[in-house]
């Protein structure tokens, strides 16, 4: 626990460095060359001062003057190559930062249990990993060379202008402080405002996107105004909160952006007091100026980075809170090894957050059957299959596949055993052909197609405008819920994995197709292990091991005539299902 705590105390930069993995030399890099442009930058400020010097005293001449400003244009173009070079390390090393931070993301989201997944919505991640992500690109790419070349160069200039006069040197600061209260009086008052604007973004994103998705359904039932509206109050939230945050920093960022670089405020008046007391000389005061000049634009540009380092900090927070989440708890390496495909529930408790909804499951799904899980609404089907699919780890109890728990099998190597089909499946947009073939990568066309027909897919896909080649959209947005699942469960079936969920997985498939694809799993599991649930319990009828689970308990299993015989529950249900229940008159 202390080590957790531990990295959640981290700074963001030392996340940017362990992101940016064998580019961090090029951060490295950067900052050296970074420092060098700088110091380039600031050499001319010399030369135009011994320029400057050498005329007030008479000692210049043509020539002298050509060489310095030479000099100076050497220099300054020395200075652009190397902010050039430097900005393109730190450009490729902030591609890398942001492409190692959206991998692990994603990483983490499929080895987070799924229930941890749907604590946020998808427009969250979305936001977090698309654009939150990506817009820290030009503070990473600029901040970390500039603002430490830039922090460090104003120590030498300050030092060079002791060295010439302390006394001017101190109070040509004297603006400086003065600057700081106002920035720091912003920074103060700034802090609620700037968690204020970052939680009304991910509103407004989070909304844009429920908009957007649910479209067809607001239009249908005609919630436009109401939904519409409600993405108008959540977009005028999220601007009128940036606008008085702005409002309110106005005076303070102006007053401190005016005063913090203008050194000369109290440096000029000084020195002419000094000069006419003759305790400093001219060309000492000339040079105090240019030097002063030199000073004043590290200072701003290190002060207008503050408000990018402050949104870094918070999207990398956001990231790595992400990323401190728990896994599910597996081993890299199998410790135990499964004999055969039965699976057990022994005692299994399971919770969403705080609410129990198995209170401990005891089941036993025996090898090469068909075992039906049934009961009503929330009863906890689906939960129990998800388990066994290890979407989730059991709060309390042990699932045992072939005799093994499966916490101490790979997820990787646990997953090959399991098809998972659900009623809402994913669909890539790519072809139909691609979508199937994701079952198992290696496939032929040739197991393609004969998985697509062994599922009754085969005759619907011939008919779409291209076949197998019809792209199917995003999230399969170009087909019907229909034919989305039928599809799903062709990658399930051609994945050949010896244990098939189908989680309600003919929810939305006609009777006629529903009669097809369940005669093709028949076939297509022979001699494996298929766990169904369904609401339409003559589906399942002549199901080896038909499972009765009523609130989060098995109240009854056996075989379609057991369960008749024995289980009110299940006459209800079965009655309620065929209409064959006699019509009560009140």
């Amino acid at each position: 626990m202390s080590q957790q705590t531990k990295k959640k105390e981290r700074s963001a930069l030392s996340w940017v460095m362990e992101f940016a993995g064998i580019h961090k030399i090029h951060y490295i890099l950067s900052v050296i060359i970074a420092f060098g442009s700088v110091i380039c930058g600031f050499i001319p400020y010399l030369y135009l001062g011994d320029m400057v010097k050498g005329l007030v005293d008479h000692t210049a001449d043509e020539t002298f003057c050509m060489n310095k400003v030479a000099l100076m244009a050497l220099f300054w173009i020395l200075c652009r190559l190397l902010h050039g070079i430097s900005t393109t390390l730190s450009h490729k090393a902030t591609f890398s930062v942001l492409a190692e931070i959206r991998r692990r993301l994603t990483t983490k989201l499929s080895r987070m249990p799924l229930g941890d997944v749907l604590e946020q919505s998808s427009g969250t991640y979305k936001n977090i990993i698309i654009e939150r992500v990506d817009s820290i690109e030009t503070t990473l790419a600029h901040i970390i060379p500039e603002v430490l070349s830039n922090a460090i160069v104003p120590v030498g200039i300050f030092i060079l202008m002791l060295t010439i006069d302390w006394r001017l040197t101190l109070l040509s600061l004297l603006s400086l402080p003065v600057g700081m209260i106002f920035f720091g009086h912003m920074m103060g008052t700034s802090q609620k405002d700037f968690d204020n604007a970052i939680q009304k973004t991910k509103a407004l994103n989070d909304t844009a996107v429920e908009y957007i998705n649910g479209i067809e359904v607001i239009k249908a039932f005609g919630k436009s105004k109401t939904s519409y509206d409600k993405f108008v109050h959540a977009a005028k939230e999220g601007a009128d909160c940036f606008i008085e945050w702005m409002r309110r920093c106005n005076i303070d960022q102006n007053c401190g952006m005016a005063l913090m670089p203008a050194q000369l405020l109290s440096l000029l008046p000084f020195s002419a007091w000094f000069f006419m007391k003759g305790w400093t000389s001219g060309p000492d005061i000339l040079m105090l100026i240019i030097l002063a000049l030199g000073l004043a634009g590290p200072f701003v540009r290190v002060a207008s980075y503050m408000d990018d380092v402050s949104k870094m900090g918070v999207i990398v927070g956001e990231a790595t809170s992400i990323l401190m989440k728990r896994d599910l708890v597996r081993p890299d390496v199998s410790t135990v090894t499964p004999k055969g495909n039965a699976i057990e529930l022994k005692d299994v408790h399971f919770g969403y957050q705080d609410q129990e909804v198995l209170h401990g499951v005891n089941l036993k799904i025996n090898e090469g059957e068909v075992t039906a899980l049934v009961g009503p609404s929330g009863a906890g089907k689906s939960t129990v299959a998800k388990l066994i699919a290890s979407f989730w780890d059991v709060d309390g109890g042990a699932i045992l596949y072939g005799g093994a728990d499966i916490r101490k099998m790979a997820l990787n190597e646990y997953n090959k055993n399991i098809a998972y089909v659900s009623q809402d499946n994913y669909l890539f947009d790519v072809s139909v052909m691609e979508n199937i073939r994701m079952g198992r990568p290696g496939a032929t066309d040739e197991d393609v197609i004969a998985a697509a027909k062994a599922c009754g897919c085969h005759e619907f896909i011939l008919q779409l405008e291209k076949g197998y080649q019809t792209i199917a959209g995003g999230s399969g947005a170009h087909l019907s819920g229909g034919e989305r699942q039928r599809i799903a469960i062709a990658r399930a079936m051609l994945k050949n994995a010896p244990v098939v969920i189908l989680d309600e997985a003919t929810a939305y498939t006609d009777p006629e197709n529903e009669a097809i694809v369940q005669k093709s799993v028949a076939k297509l599991v022979k001699g494996k292990t298929l766990i169904v649930i369904a609401h339409r319990l003559s589906t399942i009828a002549t199901a080896d091991h038909i499972v009765l689970i009523n609130d989060g308990v098995v109240e009854a299993e056996g075989t379609q005539e057991e369960l008749l015989s024995k289980s009110a529950l299940y006459r209800k249900m079965w009655t309620d299902h065929t209409g064959t229940k006699d019509t009560e008159v009140a």
